[in-house]
Order: C-alpha cells, then sequence, then structure tokens
C-alpha cells in the first residue's frame, strides 16, 4: 500500500477517534451537569448562618432570676449549668451558659430590672446593683462574656467568640425623673431604657391603662417632661424602648424621636390583641421611623389563651406579621426568657433559637439575608442610627438641665399605688 494512502487511514482513525471522545465527552458532560447539587438541611443552613452572623436578643431577665431567687449572689451558683436549679413550683431556670452557646447566641441585652415598687423610694440604688451583678457576670466567664456599647463592639465580641453584652434598663422608674441619673446610666454602658415597666413614671403611661374598664389615671402619654427625656435619650445615643408603654405613648414618642426606637419584647397586637402588643398602624410607624419591634416568645403575648402556650409556629406567624406590615428591616428577637413562668413548645430555653430560624427557613420565603437581618442585622443597623444621630445631636444640642415639675411628682406619688405592678413576672 502507497504510503500517502497508509497515512489517509492512519489520520482518518484518528479523526474518527477524536470525533467519538468528542461527542462521549459531551454526553457525559451534559448527564454530570445535570447531576443535582447535594443540599444541605435546615439545621446545618440555620447553623452557618448563626457561625457568621450574631444572633441577638432584645431582653433575657436573667439578672432579675438572680436577684430574686439568690439575692445576686453568685459565688456559689454554677452559671454553666442551670437546670439544676428550680424556682417556686417547679418551674425551671431558662439561662445559663452551656445553653446560651447551644442556642448559638451572639450577642444578649441583659434586661437591668427591678420591681415597680421601688419607685420613689430605692429604685436607682435596686438597678445599680443589677449593673453591677451583670458586670460580676462578665467579669467571672471572661471568656464567654464581653461587655459591648456599641455597634462595632457587638462585632468584636462576635469575632472573639464571646457573648456580647449589653444592658437594657427595664422601666423608667430607675432614673427617678434625673436627667443626671440618665446619664449616669448611659456611662454604665445601658444601652436602652423602657420607658416604662408596668407602673407608670410621673411622664409616661404604661400598657395597662388601655386595658378595657382600666381605671388607671392617665397621663395622656407624654408629660413636657416626658419629652425632654426622648430628647436627651436621643442626645446620648440611648434607645428608647416601648415595649411596656401605652399606644399614646407609643405615638407621641414616634413622633418625635429623631433616632430609631425599639420594642425589646413585644409581638403582633394584630393575633394576640394584648396592650404589650403593637397594632398595626403604629407598625407602619415604626417602618417609617426605621425602628424595630423585637418578637418576644411570652405565651400571653403570642397566643391570647392562658391554657395554650404556643409553638414555634405561632411565634413565627408574630414575626411574619410584622414583617409583612413594618417590612423586613424592621423585626427582630427579644424572648422574654426567664421573664416569664413558661414558654412556647420547642423554644422551652435559650438553646432553642436555632430550631425558630430552621422553622422559618423551612417555609421557604426567608431568604439568607432575611434571616441575618431578623437575627442581629436589624438591631445593630438601630444602634449605629442611634449613635450617628447622637454625634449629630451632640454639636448643637446641649444636655438638659431642668428639673420635673413638683405636681407632677405629686400627683403620681398620691396615685401612685394603683400603677404598681401586680404580676409574679417581670413581663
Amino acid at each position: 500500500m502507497a504510503l500517502t494512502q497508509k497515512l489517509r487511514i492512519i489520520i482518518g482513525s484518528v479523526v474518527t477517534i477524536v470525533v467519538i471522545g468528542l461527542v462521549v465527552g459531551i454526553t457525559v458532560g451534559v448527564v454530570v451537569g445535570r447531576r443535582k447539587p447535594a443540599t444541605i438541611t435546615v439545621e446545618k443552613q440555620a447553623s452557618q448562618i448563626l457561625e457568621k452572623n450574631p444572633l441577638i436578643d432584645g431582653h433575657n431577665d436573667w439578672a432579675w432570676i438572680i436577684r430574686s431567687h439568690y439575692q445576686n449572689s453568685i459565688n456559689n451558683l454554677d452559671l454553666n449549668n442551670m437546670t439544676q436549679y428550680k424556682l417556686e413550683g417547679n418551674i425551671p431556670i431558662h439561662t445559663d451558659i452551656t445553653r446560651l452557646r447551644q442556642g448559638q447566641v451572639g450577642g444578649q441585652f441583659w434586661s437591668i430590672y427591678t420591681r415597680c415598687t421601688h419607685q420613689g423610694k430605692d429604685a436607682t440604688i435596686s438597678f445599680l446593683e443589677q449593673i453591677d451583678l451583670m458586670n460580676r457576670i462578665i467579669a467571672k466567664h471572661s471568656d464567654v462574656f464581653q461587655m459591648a456599647k456599641t455597634a462595632q463592639d457587638v462585632r468584636q465580641a462576635f469575632t472573639a467568640k464571646r457573648i456580647a453584652s449589653l444592658f437594657g434598663v427595664e422601666g423608667g422608674q430607675a432614673i427617678e425623673s434625673s436627667f443626671g441619673i440618665l446619664r449616669i446610666f448611659y456611662q454604665l454602658g445601658v444601652r436602652y431604657m423602657t420607658l416604662t415597666h408596668n407602673c407608670n413614671t410621673p411622664w409616661a403611661d404604661q400598657n395597662q391603662v388601655d386595658r378595657v374598664n382600666s381605671t388607671l389615671i392617665k397621663n395622656n402619654g407624654l408629660t413636657e417632661f416626658g419629652e425632654k427625656i426622648i430628647e436627651e435619650m436621643n442626645r446620648l445615643g440611648m434607645l428608647v424602648d416601648l415595649a411596656h408603654v401605652s399606644k399614646q405613648t407609643m405615638l407621641e414618642v414616634l413622633s418625635i424621636s429623631r433616632s430609631p426606637v425599639i420594642f425589646s419584647h413585644s409581638s403582633a397586637y394584630s393575633l394576640c390583641n394584648h396592650t404589650r402588643n403593637v397594632q398595626d398602624d403604629v407598625l407602619e410607624l415604626v417602618k417609617k421611623n426605621q425602628g424595630l419591634v423585637m418578637v418576644a416568645f411570652t405565651p400571653s403575648f403570642i397566643t391570647c389563651n392562658s391554657s395554650n402556650n404556643g409553638t414555634i409556629a405561632d411565634v413565627a406567624a408574630h414575626i411574619n406579621h410584622i414583617r409583612i406590615i413594618a417590612g423586613i428591616d424592621s423585626v427582630g428577637i427579644g424572648g422574654d426568657y426567664d421573664g416569664v413562668d413558661a414558654l412556647p413548645t420547642g423554644l422551652e430555653d435559650v438553646s432553642k433559637y436555632p430550631k425558630l430560624i430552621e422553622y422559618l427557613i423551612d417555609q421557604g420565603n426567608w431568604t439568607d439575608d432575611d434571616i441575618i437581618k431578623l437575627v442581629g442585622g436589624n438591631i445593630l443597623r438601630v444602634l449605629e442610627k442611634n449613635e450617628q444621630m447622637a454625634q449629630e445631636l451632640q454639636k448643637t444640642m446641649k444636655p438638659h438641665e431642668s428639673l420635673i415639675e413638683r405636681t407632677e411628682l405629686e400627683v403620681h406619688n398620691l396615685t401612685q399605688c394603683r400603677y404598681l405592678d401586680m404580676y409574679t413576672t417581670t413581663v
């Protein structure tokens, strides 16, 4: 056979092999390309989000439990495992270090709270004792907790794998109508103040005045002195918390606050018409204010049924409702652990946060970015907005120095017993 013909046969064979190889390769590539990517479970997805983004809860009453049952003594308490202790009625404690870690908590506003019965007597002292308690807990377990006063502090603590610890004074009675004490609390690290608890202050109404057939005497929202309190909190950069106030107080604060406000532990009124919850028209104002409602797990706020503690699905319904009305940027989490005796099924203690996140992811209409905003992104934004506004206001606004009118105090003191908190819990 001639050399030329041999070369033609060889070349033809090579081309055939290459073509076949290409066809087979393309076919294999198509098959491989059609393979479904490996999916992760919702449990893993939730865990990965919380590993990279801090979950910051708006309200936890652990300090109150330690005060009310252990007289603020922690030297002999095992803060790593408080499941071994039980309160009256065999009520469990919801918080300890082990379960905070299991719940992947990245930041916590610790409630600085004492009863309304201290008002007009030793309120400031009792609240200072609670700040001291939290400072001692942080110092005793400095490998776990880290004090945080700014949004950047929270991020730094989270990077260091510590739980960013912020303070929120629960009840304006703490400042005894004094701007000076308000400023001192800010210097001590308090980053929000709930304007009232379940008792009026001389300058603001609490939620119980809105109850049907309530006989409580009203300030009709904020007094003139109360408006100055809001101005001074804005100037300081202290978040205004409306969780316990009357609707009229909410409306007035939202009309004058120059900084975003929060509800540290409240839920949706449309789903449960409790006066501690937020009505839809107020939710719309919160959206305009760029504020935040941190949904509480408190059964009486969730189901409005004393015999039904609810479930994760019930809590998620409140979160979803607030998201629909106020927007994804105005919803957060404020569990109210250790402020209540019972909790929804599935959210029994601070280890259970991931279960709520898993449930929301499984609904299919929550993106990773949505979840990040809910668990901590929104409260970090609100903190930063308050910090920025404070910097601007301090350029032109001087600290308030006026005193509350004596007549306001006299009227309040005469009727104070009608405002006192009758509850055994701190909700």
